[in-house]
């Protein structure tokens, strides 16, 4: 019955990546699948050796495939590679698409290819189409000043 949890917990990493497009929970819910599979087909196995097996599974992937994979798909989409999700928008030039203001009055950057929701580091108003610099990311919501 262990191989159940195994694998609603490899569905729910599976539907977690197709929101964060992060590259690791794929790879974690490959590692749940694996060892559901083991406790599938050696029911008497240790939940020791399972939970083994995920985590092998999972660092292989993470080590190994997720650096070609993550690559591969920011080329295709004309990023750049950068560690984390979202730290590696620090210091990233950005274009503000309407105006920016504090956090009761947030806009819009456009960065990496997509809209992302942005407030000003102090509080103050930034107009549109401005180059703007990423100075933190709280959640979602990118902090930025103007450039220059």
């Amino acid at each position: 019955m262990i191989y159940v949890i195994w694998f609603v917990v490899g569905v729910v990493l599976l539907l977690g990546e197709l929101h964060s497009a992060a590259f690791y929970a794929i790879f974690l819910g490959f590692g749940a699948l694996a060892a559901g599979v083991l406790a599938l087909v050696a029911p008497d196995s240790p939940v020791w050796v399972q939970a083994f097996v995920a985590l092998a599974v999972a660092v292989i992937g993470v080590a190994l495939i997720r650096p070609r994979f993550a690559t591969r798909f920011l080329r295709h989409e004309g990023g750049t590679a950068s560690r984390g999700v979202h730290g590696g928008f620090v210091g990233e030039h950005a274009l503000a698409t309407d105006a920016i203001g504090d956090e009761l009055h947030p806009g819009h950057v456009r960065l990496a290819g997509e809209s992302w929701l942005a407030v000003s580091h102090d509080g103050s108003e930034i107009g549109g189409d401005a180059s703007v610099i990423v100075t933190a990311v709280r959640g979602t919501t990118l902090v930025v000043r103007p450039a220059g």
